[in-house]
């Protein structure tokens, strides 16, 4: 019975690793899919001619300054909003917790909102304006959590009134700054139409940066997941850990909005699908989430893009198309476990 226990246990690292390679290469190839498709078709010679410096100029301006800007951004949104989906939920203990869904999305906006407002030169700021709108909100949920001792449903619409009030004072605040260029249509939408060059690398090297240091954290973040007692009860200072994963999940938040918008459901449906696959290992978890919301934001961009030639949809009515029954789904699901309990 040991070895076949053993066994099993080296069957299932082996298929979760083959797992995790067969999404690396998944995202690989979707990474070129999308360079290549577009208003503009390139095919696999014409896409090698570029990358060996032998391509038409045209070419090479369209995926050098189009296509690779966008879909870096992608990747880093999807993977940056997963990993902050994935920390949340395992910090809040709610599976139905998200960045959007509970205000996180919105209290950087209105963040960036501002900072544009006030500073409208100064793209620098931006990440960090977001950084702060986001753990903002954040820590008033966390705060109404604690204090109330919140049902999961409860603290998902206590999340639902702090959205509306970020998104209000985001309203506020452009309508008595008509420059406010980031308060426009599609930076409520959420899309990569436009994405700011000087914004993006800043945002992208915090992205990358908080996605590292929770892999490096995973472990914490496992121990914390099953709650303070038993976090406490061997050695772990939860104060000062939890406030740490909810810096991250709010850089990674804040970052993401700073050049994509309010882009919402990829911090909900990402962790909920990588667990499906990986299983809930907090090691596995994080970098498998980051790779599947990468690969789930550059596809659904790609679709935004090119179904509807010439014309273009923003990126985050096609996520909020799939998210919402997504969310419906899980909601049920969760009442149907209460009630068999």
């Amino acid at each position: 019975m040991k070895r076949r226990g053993i066994r099993d246990r080296a069957e299932k690292k082996n298929r979760k690793r083959q797992a995790g390679a067969c999404l690396f290469l998944f995202f690989l190839f979707c990474f070129f899919l999308c360079m290549g498709l577009g208003s503009v078709s390139l095919s696999l010679k014409e896409l090698a001619a570029v990358l060996t410096g032998q391509g038409e100029q045209s070419h090479i301006n369209i995926l050098l300054f189009v296509r690779l800007p966008r879909v870096a951004a992608c990747a880093l949104a999807g993977g940056g909003l997963a990993v902050s989906g994935v920390i949340i939920q395992n910090v809040l203990g709610n599976p139905l917790a998200g960045p959007n869904i509970i205000g996180v999305n919105a209290g950087a906006g209105f963040a960036v909102v501002l900072c544009s407002a006030l500073f409208p030169l100064t793209y620098r700021l931006v990440p960090f304006a977001a950084f702060s709108g986001a753990l903002t909100a954040m820590l008033i949920i966390y705060f109404l959590a604690r204090k109330t001792g919140a049902s999961r449903v409860t603290l998902i619409l206590a999340g639902v009134c702090v959205n509306s009030m970020f998104n209000a004072a985001s309203d506020v605040v452009h309508t008595f700054g008509d420059n406010t260029l980031t308060g426009t249509y599609g930076f409520r939408l959420g899309g990569f139409g436009f994405v700011n060059g000087n914004v993006l690398f800043a945002a992208g090297i915090l992205i990358l940066t908080c996605i590292f240091a929770a892999c490096l954290l995973a472990d914490e973040l496992e121990i914390l997941s099953l709650g303070e007692q038993v976090a406490s009860s061997v050695g772990m200072n939860t104060k000062l850990f939890r406030f740490l994963f909810l810096a991250l999940a709010s850089a990674l938040a804040g970052a993401v909005v700073s050049f994509a918008g309010l882009l919402g459901f990829v911090g909900l449906i990402a962790p909920h699908i990588a667990r499906r696959l990986i299983g809930e290992e907090c090691r596995r978890l994080v970098p498998f989430s980051a790779l599947f919301g990468a690969v789930f934001v550059m596809l659904c961009d790609l679709a935004a893009r090119t179904l509807f030639i010439p014309y273009e949809i923003p990126t985050g009515i096609l996520l909020s198309f799939i998210g919402a029954p997504f969310f419906l789904y899980l909601l049920f699901c969760q009442r149907r476990r209460k009630s068999h309990d």
